[in-house]
């Protein structure tokens, strides 16, 4: 299809297409946007209309699928109803005093989980969680790559274990 077929048509069916998206739309800006819209994108796909077929059933075709994706883009997309200043009125917390003592008793609870565990399973877990590669571990202590992930995966577990244990009592 030409660009001056393309316009034609789409000109006899103007008034047409707009009643169908304030129809679908029930506001007479949405009805604009969704004929531009679909104006565009049949416009971009115009090489996909076969000739000798119903132009009139292509176009609102287009129109009630683009109108549909809109619908549901606008449906997921969140919406706000306050200014960005109430919001950020309500995160700011301005007597905060810094307070480490829950994560104080939480490193000096783990310390104590490594050091039940034995070097054995400590030390590699503990250099694992200082940033160490694998590969770095086995070199440093002399042991194959697979004794080291074996003993870090050993080491999560019972952690894992002693975690639930705690949580039971």
């Amino acid at each position: 299809m030409t660009n001056q077929e393309f316009t034609l048509r789409t000109k006899e069916l103007n008034n047409l297409l707009f009643a169908f998206a304030l129809r679908l739309t029930r506001s007479r800006q949405d009805a604009e946007d969704l004929m531009q819209e679909t104006a565009i994108r049949a416009y971009k796909y115009r090489h996909n209309f076969t000739k000798g077929t119903n132009f009139k059933s292509w176009i609102s075709t287009i129109m009630r699928n683009t109108f549909i994706n809109i619908y549901r883009k606008n449906k997921t997309r969140r919406h706000l109803n306050h200014t960005s200043d109430e919001i950020t009125d309500n995160v700011e917390v301005k007597n905060i005093v810094a307070n480490s003592g829950e994560q104080n008793l939480r490193v000096e609870e783990m310390t104590r989980m490594l050091n039940s565990m034995g070097d054995i399973y400590a030390i590699p877990f503990l250099m694992f969680y200082k940033g160490y590669e694998y590969q770095e571990i086995a070199t440093q202590l002399n042991i194959p790559i697979g004794t080291v992930k074996s003993r870090i995966f050993s080491a999560r577990v019972k952690m894992k274990q002693m975690l639930g244990e705690r949580a039971a009592a």
